[in-house]
């Protein structure tokens, strides 16, 4: 990695002392540096380039619109948004139906989806959790639960409630038992919705599986709890799939693969690889239909944009046509076994979770204690980003935060690439060992 010098302002870090990875092009699941070096990508960048780089049928999609008409207001009818609307209802988890406002990024959906829960419901709370991220847009940041909120807390707008959810193996409940960490996270949650007044609340906005956040896979009949919640007391529920969409957990949508079905669905990343800026809201139609005879007062220059539009369109008949929105569940297994073997050679994981193509792993420093490696919200991170950079100097890039590493590679890896990449983490966590050793010799 060289030290960044740019007048491009990098996202997240300190511009005078940030080293990052300078690449010049991308191939499938590989990156390639401007030495030539390839490096692995089991991170699909930011969760989003599912399908690789550079995907050939996304890319000859976006060069036949550039020749048709690369921009019109996002109130014109074209034909690629209608199709790609009907498409995008056809894979929806509502037997209904669905319908779908177009924006360029997931923030802006969370955003937007909030904004339209209020206009359906009249109300103006919404509950989200503490372990979350829903975006970096003003009112996105005052959803996110974590501490990337902290820095423009004071100019948020109000209205956002937090509540704490399941973390099975750190649980804010004081279990380890599943069950009883539904139950009591449930009660919570109830008791949340009734101190905030359950009239006053338009939406409860979660990820079906905590993302960047830690990772985290509600045990089995939270959503559900939380679903019967949200109906008693007319509280829409929103689902923030911006990274668990599209093929990630090994179904068009994590509501599928969970069984739980939201009221809307916001969506990016994914969606056509990242290819062009590209997101959304889905709505049930029961719930659209009532923009039909009231203004929808949402608008931005860029909604529906025809290169989103195909770009969009092509990577969902790619996932259509080869079955990728279920490959995650095969990904899910070799994930299962390989991690299984690591943690059986390596004690410094504690635990591992995950769905489809999407996992995390939970360093320790005592499996017994279960001491993370570095500490949420820490201040002193040296030894978890020595570990990342380990592994890209090795050729492997997994991004995470503090103690979890996160493995989502592109659906369309195929297996020695996935043996190449544990073979890498299984050498990088050695080395992490040893540091650690070395540290307490």
């Amino acid at each position: 990695m060289a030290t960044f010098r740019s007048s491009v302002i990098r996202p997240w870090s300190i511009q005078g002392s940030a080293k990052v990875l300078r690449i010049s092009r991308g191939e499938g699941v590989w990156y390639v540096d401007e030495d030539g070096k390839r490096i692995l990508d089991f991170a699909s960048g930011w969760a989003t380039t599912s399908l690789g780089h550079n995907h050939p049928a996304i890319t000859a999609a976006i060069r036949e619109q550039l020749d048709r008409i690369a921009w019109a207001p996002p109130n014109f009818a074209l034909d690629i948004r209608d199709e790609y609307a009907d498409a995008l209802s056809g894979i929806a988890p509502w037997e209904e139906g669905c319908r779908a406002w177009f924006v360029t990024g997931g923030g802006q959906a969370n955003e937007d989806a909030v904004t339209i829960a209020r206009l359906l419901t009249g109300r103006r709370k919404v509950l989200t959790a503490y372990r979350s991220f829903h975006g970096n847009t003003v009112a996105a940041s005052a959803f996110t639960g974590s501490n990337r909120r902290w820095a423009t807390e004071a100019w948020q707008p109000g209205g956002t409630v937090h509540f704490w959810a399941p973390n099975p193996y750190r649980s804010p409940f004081h279990t380890d038992d599943p069950a009883q960490e539904v139950k009591r996270a449930l009660a919570h949650l109830e008791q949340v919705i009734a101190a905030e007044k359950p009239d006053s609340i338009a939406a409860i906005l979660l990820e079906p599986v905590v993302g960047s956040e830690g990772l985290i896979v509600y045990p089995e009949g939270y959503l559900a709890g939380v679903r019967a919640l949200s109906e008693k007391a007319g509280i829409l529920l929103i689902f923030d799939e911006v990274i668990t969409g599209f093929g990630r957990v090994g179904a068009p949508f994590a509501a599928q693969r969970i069984g739980v079905t939201p009221d809307m669905i916001t969506f990016a990343k994914g969606c056509n690889s990242a290819a062009v800026p590209l997101g959304g809201v889905l709505i049930r139609d029961s719930l659209a239909q009532h923009f039909d005879s009231a203004p929808f007062p949402l608008g931005q220059t860029y909604s529906a944009h025809p290169l989103g539009m195909a770009s969009g369109l092509a990577a969902l008949k790619v996932c259509t046509a080869e079955g990728l929105y279920t490959r995650g569940l095969e990904i899910e297994r070799w994930t299962r076994e390989a991690l299984a073997s690591l943690a059986s050679r390596h004690s410094v994981i504690g635990h591992m979770r995950g769905l489809g193509a999407m996992w995390g792993i939970d360093l320790v420093r005592n499996r017994d204690t279960r001491e993370p490696l570095a500490s949420w919200y820490a201040a002193d991170q040296t030894i978890a980003s020595q570990f990342f950079e380990d592994l890209l100097d090795d050729g492997l890039l997994i991004h995470g935060k503090y103690s979890i590493p996160q493995m989502l590679p592109p659906l369309i890896i195929n297996r020695a690439d996935f043996d190449l990449g544990i073979e890498i983490l299984d050498r990088g966590l050695t080395r992490l060992e040893q540091r650690l050793e070395s540290r307490v010799a």
